[in-house]
């Protein structure tokens, strides 16, 4: 009999968090989650595009990300970007707490469902100015043509 393959965990990202801001350290911390919710980030239905990290009573929570059911895994629409705990040590969050205090922001930067456990990689970041973004987007070209050079001179 051939051997079942584990299916590959499905990858979910915000993919406009390193454009947008300047990132330091990540940490992964756990979130608490319904089985509907665990169930639709394995099958690869959720986005966090727009997602941030607020404290609330020393606690974290993960606001506005979006957790979409399917036809079997049903999840109501007043539900999908609901507030969910996100579960970190009182030392880790003590440190998160501290560097919001300093004007920074807390970053979702991706989903990670391949465990046995649904973690979140978070960082804390300084939002880019305009100017920024735009060094960003011509260092980027540049990359882009050098490496299109190179592929054409092989």
């Amino acid at each position: 009999m051939a051997r079942k393959k584990p299916n590959a965990p499905k990858q979910i990202t915000n993919r406009r968090a390193r454009f947008d801001y300047e990132l330091g350290d990540s940490l992964v911390v756990g979130v608490e989650l319904t089985g509907a919710e665990t169930k639709a980030l394995r099958m690869g239905h959720g986005q966090l595009r727009g997602a941030y990290v607020t404290v609330k009573q020393e606690e974290l929570f993960l606001i506005n990300a979006a957790i979409n059911g399917t036809s079997g895994v049903p999840i109501e629409e007043s539900e999908q970007t609901r507030a969910r705990k996100l579960l970190a040590k009182r030392r880790e969050i003590a440190a998160l707490i501290a560097a919001k205090q300093q004007g920074q922001t807390i970053v979702p930067l991706e989903l990670l469902t391949g465990g046995r456990y649904i973690k979140l990689r978070i960082s804390v970041g300084r939002g880019k100015k305009l100017y920024d973004k735009r060094q960003t987007l011509k260092a980027r070209d540049e990359n882009r043509s050098i490496n299109a050079v190179l592929k054409s001179q092989r």
